[in-house]
């Protein structure tokens, strides 16, 4: 493949919101589940949980559902305490804006430095966010917005 159209599968989980890309690391039980029903829950919707599918297309990383992946699992992720649900499906191809990394509420620095991290050959903004913290949704969508320099959903 070139560099220009390239694919991998990465261990994660990954929503949309008002079409950018949201990719959450981290090890099990970090509560990328969790911040993604709170995500879902205030109008996310599910790319893939446990393994995404990127590709880049251009200077453009795109997040979906792995082809792989068996099909009856699209738009379905494993809750605790509730076994596998049907949550609102993203459609394929959303374009990646932000990766989360899971940290422990300790580590989350207070005014961190500008952060990267780079997924087939193209730079991604990247935060160390504790996902189980009662804000973190707001803090997503507050980054989100950051990147776009508006905080002012568009309509």
């Amino acid at each position: 493949m070139t560099a220009s159209r390239m694919r991998r599968l990465v261990n994660g989980t990954a929503v949309a919101w008002r079409g950018q890309g949201i990719l959450m690391l981290g090890p099990t039980g970090s509560g990328k589940s969790d911040l993604t029903l709170r995500l879902i829950d205030s109008g996310a919707t599910l790319i893939a949980d446990d393994v995404v599918e990127m590709k880049r297309e251009g200077e453009q990383l795109l997040l979906s559902f792995p082809p792989e992946g068996p099909a009856d699992l699209k738009g379905k992720m494993e809750v605790k305490g509730l076994g596998i649900m049907s949550v609102p499906a993203a459609p394929p191809d959303v374009p990646l804006s932000l990766v989360l990394q899971s940290r422990p509420l300790g580590e989350v620095e207070l005014i961190p430095e500008s952060l990267e991290s780079e997924w087939l050959g193209l730079m991604v903004t990247t935060i160390g966010i504790h996902l189980r913290e009662p804000s973190a949704p707001a803090k997503v969508r507050l980054a989100l917005a950051k990147l776009t320099r508006s905080i002012i959903p568009p309509s």
